[in-house]
């Protein structure tokens, strides 16, 4: 058995867990340039409308979903702590994002769009967590 391991796991847990957020993260801004590119989102000098706001909504979260899945993945022991680390880091980023935003005007969004990403980072790193879970079962 090798003798640096147990020492080495403390930091394999904080690179799953960080490997979790660059993948939410990196997908998370890729996809807002990339619809912003293609012009189905208006430039960044111009708000989204509501529509727009549901649908970057909705592919942050599967990307908050695949980022537990990748932390469950890397993570050297006990996957869905790993993953629901990672959820509770997105909720507080969120949570954040959600304050700094709040009446700063029409180009940080409805006040749903903050709200819902605050509420469905820990369901959905969960959920990604749980996939992995299964697939590693089979």
């Amino acid at each position: 058995m090798n003798e640096s391991a147990p020492a080495s796991r403390p930091l394999r847990s904080i690179a799953a867990v960080v490997l979790g957020l660059l993948v939410t993260a990196a997908l998370s801004i890729g996809t807002d340039f990339a619809l912003r590119a293609s012009g189905l989102f208006p430039p960044a000098d111009q708000p989204l409308g509501n529509a727009q706001f549901a649908l970057a909504a909705v592919y942050r979260t599967v990307f908050a979903a695949l980022g537990g899945y990748v932390a469950a993945q890397f993570a050297p022991r006990h996957p869905l702590r790993h993953a629901l680390i990672l959820g509770s880091i997105g909720s507080l980023l969120a949570l954040l994002g959600l304050i700094a935003s709040r009446g700063q005007g029409p180009e940080f969004g409805p006040l749903w769009y903050p709200l819902s990403l605050v509420l469905t980072a820990l369901p959905a790193t969960w959920a990604g967590a749980t996939l992995q879970a299964r697939r590693r079962r089979r």
